[in-house]
């Protein structure tokens, strides 16, 4: 593909209905502060077998002084609710007022396999995961934390003088319908992945979001975050773009997503890209994935080329907080931090 051209406080974090805040995946001490002078005012971690969200995030929080911090997202059965809940609490004596929570249920292997716990129901599942965790959070001293359900079963009486109320926004990882609602339903909303184009955000996630909020009877609008996948490089643009194909490609991999190759009409690159991805060819992955996917999933090129096509993907972008995101695909560190630093020339692409 040629690129397009041309004192602590219990307080929530006050970004719902402020401009759209641009941040990033937490990037490291040496960029992060680069970008957040530049006015990068979000990072996120995540889990993975060599990466863990809260111990990424008391790095985050030491190193950062105005940011919102959160994992987008921690693997939510990987740990209690107890556990989350009680990470949230310890980060928030060094960040109030700056801490969310994003949860995803990880894909059913993942869970019994790594995890070694059932992935069975993971809509109810989850749904109980953030009941039991906003019990925890918002405790207050003296009284019972309770909970009743069918995966768990919460009664504890904590006698230590350490709870008190904490309104830190609770998001999950919604990707298609079922836990896009549950997002509205039971959690302050909802993060997007990086596939997510203007019609899936339109079309599915936000629709399934209000629908969950309103049977909630919740009246505030719940809380967007996403990833949009970029890279950008004016130094060689088409290795940018032959890293975005392969992220997508490695993402379509995953047959959670065929709801959303079907909704746009992509099952015959899919199931191109996922022969390939069983040979164990990388390249034919990526030829895989058309110029047309690329445009409508992510931004990358040069800066100017990037810049031209992230202001034609507004409708496309969450309306609080968007994480430029690199690919990781077969990207090293290096990389990958060269990308970080060069998503700092978007900030000023979209008037906010």
């Amino acid at each position: 593909m040629t690129p397009p051209g041309d004192s602590p406080s219990a307080a929530a974090p006050s970004f719902q209905g402020d401009a759209m805040r641009f941040g990033m995946p937490w990037p490291g001490v040496d960029v992060a502060r680069e970008a957040e002078q530049a006015g990068v005012s979000a990072f996120c971690t995540g889990d993975f077998v060599d990466h863990e969200s809260y111990s990424t995030m008391a790095e985050v929080v030491a190193e950062t002084r105005t940011a919102l911090v959160g994992p987008a997202i921690a693997y939510a059965f990987a740990r209690t609710p107890y556990a989350h809940a009680a990470a949230m609490r310890t980060l928030h004596r060094k960040a109030p007022g700056r801490l969310f929570l994003g949860l995803g249920s990880a894909a059913a292997k993942i869970n019994r396999d790594w995890f070694g716990v059932s992935p069975d129901r993971p809509l109810a599942r989850m749904s109980e995961v953030v009941q039991v965790v906003q019990a925890w959070l918002h405790a207050e001293n003296g009284e019972r934390v309770q909970f009743s359900g069918e995966f768990y079963e919460i009664d504890a009486a904590v006698q230590a003088p350490v709870l008190g109320r904490l309104e830190i926004p609770v998001l999950l990882a919604g990707f298609n319908k079922g836990m896009a609602a549950a997002a509205g339903r039971v959690a302050d909303g909802v993060i997007g992945h990086g596939l997510f184009t203007d019609r899936w955000w339109d079309e599915v996630v936000r629709p399934a979001v209000e629908r969950g909020a309103g049977e909630a009877e919740k009246t505030s609008r719940p809380q967007e975050h996403g990833w949009i996948m970029t890279a950008v490089d004016d130094a060689d643009p088409e290795r940018a773009v032959a890293d975005v194909r392969r992220m997508i490609a490695f993402y379509l991999t995953v047959k959670t997503y065929d709801p959303y190759v079907e909704f746009h009409g992509w099952e015959r690159e899919t199931q191109q890209l996922r022969d390939a991805f069983r040979r164990g060819d990388t390249d034919a992955m990526g030829a895989a994935v058309t110029d047309e996917m690329v445009e409508k999933i992510a931004v990358c090129g040069t800066t100017d080329q990037t810049r031209d096509m992230l202001r034609k993907r507004v409708a496309s972008l969450p309306r609080d907080v968007g994480y430029f995101a690199p690919p990781s695909f077969l990207v090293g560190h290096r990389r990958r931090e060269a990308y970080g630093r060069a998503c700092l020339g978007l900030l000023d692409a979209i008037p906010r």
